[in-house]
């Protein structure tokens, strides 16, 4: 759960004098839809609170992603229950991919919501607003084949004032068994090369020096002036010929500054070209580091989980990863338990892990979503207690793996870009290697935003420690 940093609000006051507060659940592409909201709201004279008790508005982006997340937004829904009561005019909406998998349901079912609207619709946000305000309860879930927001300048809501997220692509195509995101974010589609290079010149020029280029799959980003992907072939010849595809856009945005940092997420196995890597290789300013998702070691759960590739297909990535980006930063995503994986497949995890030692992982066990084709085909026939020992034994394997890559880096000296201070001390500040490596070190006379060398003298199992040298 994210939630607005107070440092970062003070400004002038809005037009209409109201407030709204706005709190983020899930993946960093909520964070950017958040960023989005906010300026749509700005831009009608609403003033940003962090603190949900002076507001007028209070709105949740949310994720479906798993069961838990969304019980973690109910629960926060009957923490505003006594707001509403002292405030009988505050207007509680529900944003993002929950809102868009429930829909009318959200509305029976929470009584305290009174606005629902689903990721492709928060355009209509101030009108939904006026329609509450009306004495009616009020949602719009469309999905869009064309939205991409492509033309909202996001208010920056991260509180360091160095890294930002610019959305690339919206939708997904790629069916995985397990997922909700192409039910609840629709098919994808890419967004306007220019305008990702406009933002990124823009952020540039107010001092960011980090961006993060975002999407379900960055590697199938496909500009050529039409719409969905899965149409290009339709394309007018001239269209193809210029057609832009992620290595280029990466390339175009490494050539913003090479004091930009570039980093982007989520790759997929089946889509991440040598072109991309032979890209990031050639720019410096391009981060040596790649969040390339596992999901199973297993060949028949990978099919089963429709995900496009094999065991040996995401060896060879990682391979031509290595070769190509020597000593680059790979994490992964790790499901345990999925519908009728045996104790060998499990094994067949572990031992892909061993065979790649990942840098860090997300690993979680398997949470059936209604609607998903898994859900409809598949049983969910793997005991609780068995998920949980298996994702404990990938738990307890990838601590190993992370430990063992952080002790290689002690006596390594590694450029450096300045986040902000450690959350222990104000004397000393913390940043990101290259390689995605947090790193503290002495704070001394820099600050926020700059690139410093630091030596690493030690590590704790998540946390790099070292000292600036000259």
């Amino acid at each position: 759960m994210q939630v607005l940093d107070k440092e970062a609000l003070v400004e002038e006051p809005g037009k209409n004098g109201k407030k709204f507060f706005l709190e983020t659940y899930g993946c960093q592409m909520n964070f950017s839809d958040s960023e989005i909201v906010a300026s749509i709201l700005k831009k009608e004279g609403y003033d940003i609170t962090p603190e949900a008790s002076e507001a007028d508005v209070i709105l949740m982006n949310t994720c479906a992603i798993r069961d838990n997340v969304e019980q973690r937004t109910r629960q926060r829904l009957t923490e505003f229950r006594a707001f509403k009561k002292d405030n009988p005019s505050l207007v509680i909406g529900v944003l993002g991919c929950m809102a868009e998998r429930l829909k009318t349901k959200l509305l029976e079912e929470e009584d305290l919501v009174d606005i629902v609207v689903g990721p492709d619709a928060y355009r209509s946000i101030p009108d939904l607003i006026e329609e509450v305000e009306g004495g009616q309860k009020a949602i719009n879930v469309l999905l869009s084949r064309e939205e991409t927001y492509a033309d909202i300048n996001p208010v920056r809501l991260s509180e360091n004032g160095v890294s930002a997220f610019i959305s690339i692509t919206r939708g997904c195509d790629n069916m995985c068994t397990f997922c909700v995101v192409p039910f609840t974010r629709g098919r994808e589609r890419s967004r306007d090369p220019h305008t990702i290079v406009k933002e990124a010149q823009g952020l540039f020029d107010i001092g960011y020096r980090e961006v993060t280029l975002l999407g379900q799959n960055v590697d199938s980003y496909l500009w050529y002036g039409g719409g969905l992907k899965k149409d290009f072939d339709k394309a007018a010849d001239d269209q193809k010929s210029s057609a832009v595809s992620f290595a280029k856009l990466l390339e175009l945005v490494a050539k913003v500054s090479p004091l930009l940092r570039v980093r982007f997420s989520t790759s997929n196995p089946q889509d991440m070209t040598d072109e991309v890597l032979h890209t990031m290789a050639k720019y410096e300013n391009i981060c040596r580091y790649v969040h390339l998702p596992m999901q199973s070691g297993s060949t028949r759960v990978l099919k089963q989980m429709n995900r496009g590739y094999n065991r040996e297909k995401y060896l060879e990535r990682i391979k031509a990863i290595r070769t190509i980006i020597p000593g680059c930063g790979v994490s992964t995503d790790i499901i345990s338990g999925f519908c009728t994986e045996t104790e060998e497949e499990h094994k067949e995890t572990l031992s892909l892990m061993d065979e790649v030692a990942f840098d860090y992982a997300y690993m979680f066990k398997y949470s059936e979503r209604p609607g998903t084709l898994a859900a409809k085909k598949y049983p969910d026939d793997v005991p609780e207690d068995i998920k949980s020992r298996r994702l404990q034994e990938i738990v307890d394997l990838h601590r190993k793996h992370a430990g063992e890559s952080n002790q290689r880096d002690v006596g390594q000296t590694y450029e450096v870009l300045v986040e902000g201070f450690s959350k222990k001390s104000t004397e000393f500040l913390f940043g990101r290697s290259s390689y995605n490596k947090s790193i503290v070190f002495p704070r001394e006379h820099y600050k926020p935003g700059d690139y410093v060398n630091v030596k690493v003298h030690s590590c704790t199992s998540g946390t790099l420690l070292g000292q600036i040298v000259k």
